[in-house]
């Protein structure tokens, strides 16, 4: 029995090698090239354990880690949906739900229930945990594409207002702090003509 846990363990652990191979839109800082969910769900470990103190509710930061690590696992099965597709997006949830079967079944069943549960509190975003891990997955590619001189916003004729909209309500529902980041990115982006005008 052990060394079957320990094999499913290799398993989902080899499986998740592939987010090294999923592109999301948003490019890395020093290359011209795009970040893959591997890095992105690193640089938010690291984004959770620095910022936790600006949590706007007290935080179980371990459970936040968990979190942000396991939260794009689904797109190995589903890939990066860009989060202004609006035709992509209205599958979505349907091919990530179909995923995360799959995917989290690979665990054996204690741990297939800890992730996948792991999984869903992310998705639904009410406890403190999982607003602040959506706060910075918010955040993450906004600080990104303004560091980066919009580029990815600029190639796809990203509005002010589409980010705004997208992003602002899930960021301060998760810190004050950030939340005042988002603002002031959104406002330099505008003025320096990295985000189109409504």
């Amino acid at each position: 029995m052990q060394n079957d846990r320990f094999s499913q363990q290799i398993a989902f652990i080899l499986e998740l090698d592939k987010l090294k191979n999923i592109y999301r839109q948003t490019l890395v800082l020093h290359e011209d090239r795009q970040e893959n969910d591997a890095e992105h769900s690193f640089h938010l470990a690291i984004m959770a354990a620095v910022l936790a103190e600006h949590a706007r509710e007290e935080v179980d930061i371990l459970h936040v880690m968990k979190m942000v690590l396991i939260h794009d696992v689904v797109e190995i099965d589903a890939g990066d949906t860009y989060c202004y597709d609006t035709v992509g997006n209205q599958s979505k949830a349907e091919r990530e739900q179909k995923a995360a079967d799959r995917i989290f079944a690979l665990l054996p069943e204690d741990q297939c229930r800890e992730y996948r549960g792991l999984w869903d509190e992310f998705e639904a975003r009410e406890t403190a945990e999982a607003k602040f891990a959506n706060a910075l997955d918010r955040i993450h590619p906004m600080l990104l594409n303004y560091t980066k001189g919009g580029i990815s916003w600029k190639k796809h004729g990203i509005h002010a207002s589409q980010v705004e909209n997208r992003n602002y309500g899930v960021i301060e529902a998760g810190s004050d702090q950030i939340g005042e980041l988002a603002k002031e990115i959104i406002e330099a982006a505008k003025s320096a003509g990295m985000l189109l005008e409504d």
